[in-house]
């Protein structure tokens, strides 16, 4: 398959400002790509971009926000001229039961993890289909195949963005736009603080971005990290329920047990999902 070079293409990267698109940011930047680094924190992506060794921008960007989306790609458009890449990373969760989980929390999930992709494909791709060439990844997760115990309303937006995707996919076919989606297993970010790894070891931001760096340069539709992960689910899933319930109970951490009694994600949650109800806090970010 040939390799499509980075140099000189313009790139957007959602939820830029730390995590895994921090690390994408600046492997893309030193593959020699522009990057539009957005966020809701406009500030740290600013900061962020400052810090790129390669040419790098940050925005402000609320990506729930379809206006907030359309003026970031327009801001990037002004300044490098048409994107070629956006890269949907922007992501929030919350871990815990089902039945506690607050309404402000499963909603700000849809909004961002859902909403937030979907705005990103209805604005970049048309744009795309007309010059005939592109690309839109989207960091999912592995939560878009399996639904751990504690991230049922995080694991529902993951099968959304993989359902939505791969519906769009079918209607660019053809068209010279590409999608991908990246579902990697639990990363060592903020938004997965104080929770388990299960089977899989704990990955880190740079193993997820080595992935959207690769699958920019040679594009294809689906891809796990770990590589392994795709197939095994695949695999697992021919197997009769109760064995498959069993295996799945081996590999998939229990994130209710993960975070009983503990107050580690009390600050994350707090301020990218809005969760201190008794003073409505507006949520400040949205990124993975």
């Amino acid at each position: 398959m040939t390799v499509t070079p980075l140099t000189g293409r313009v790139v957007a990267v959602t939820g830029g400002a730390r995590g895994i698109g921090r690390e994408i940011a600046s492997q893309l930047t030193q593959a020699g790509a522009r990057v539009a680094i957005g966020d809701r924190d406009g500030a740290g992506a600013r900061r962020t971009a400052a810090e790129m060794t390669g040419t790098a921008q940050g925005f402000d960007l609320d990506v729930a926000d379809r206006d907030s989306f359309a003026a970031f790609l327009r801001a990037v458009e002004a300044l490098w001229g048409p994107l070629d890449v956006l890269v949907n990373n922007a992501g929030v969760m919350w871990v815990g039961p089902f039945d506690a989980e607050p309404e402000s929390a499963r909603r700000r999930q849809f909004d961002v993890n859902v909403h937030g992709v979907v705005n990103g494909v209805t604005l970049a791709a048309p744009a795309m289909r007309e010059r005939g060439a592109g690309h839109i990844v989207t960091v999912a997760s592995a939560a878009s195949k399996l639904s751990p115990p504690g991230e049922s309303t995080y694991a529902a937006t993951k099968h959304a963005v993989l359902g939505y995707l791969t519906g769009v996919r079918a209607e660019l076919r053809r068209s010279g736009v590409h999608l991908s989606v990246v579902m990697p297993a639990v990363v060592n970010t903020e938004l997965a603080v104080g929770t388990a790894t299960g089977a899989a070891a704990m990955l880190q931001p740079e193993d997820v971005a080595r992935a959207v760096v690769a699958v920019i340069e040679r594009p294809r539709f689906e891809v796990t990290v770990p590589g392994y992960l795709g197939p095994l689910v695949r695999a697992v899933n021919v197997l009769p329920r109760p064995v498959r319930d069993l295996v799945f109970r081996a590999m998939v951490p229990d994130q209710v047990e993960a975070v009983r009694d503990t107050t580690a994600r009390t600050d994350y949650e707090r301020r990218v999902l809005g969760t201190d109800t008794s003073t409505d806090t507006d949520p400040s970010g949205n990124d993975k």
